[in-house]
């Protein structure tokens, strides 16, 4: 009998070292996920990003209008009204819904 119990302590230990485990790599996911774009980053600078589209020089970059960025862009991957969201240009890191960049399209 305390083979038993002995065994069933075991896969209770083991369940909450699972469980442990898990939440902690979804804690790490998520906080890697909220990185924002840095305008230094050579992709964002190839794209000539910017944090906030109020600050793009118009004489740089003939396709910015005034009015867009990217909460208006089909890129975007944020619901309405969110501060930053994803972007499949900038895997794994988040924009601003105030930046722009030059692969801005108007969304639907």
């Amino acid at each position: 009998m305390s083979r038993f119990a002995n065994s069933s302590s075991t896969r209770r230990v083991f369940m909450m070292q699972v469980a442990t485990a898990a939440t902690a790599v979804l804690a790490v996911s998520e906080a890697s996920a909220q990185a924002m774009v840095d305008e230094k980053d050579p992709q964002a600078a190839g794209l000539a990003y910017k944090a906030d589209a109020t600050k793009v020089d118009k004489a740089k970059n003939p396709k910015f209008a005034a009015g867009s960025n990217c909460a208006n862009c089909a890129l975007f991957q944020a619901k309405a009204g969110a501060a930053a969201g994803g972007c499949p240009l900038f895997a794994g890191k988040q924009v601003s819904a105030k930046a722009w960049c030059s692969a801005w399209a108007k969304k639907a």
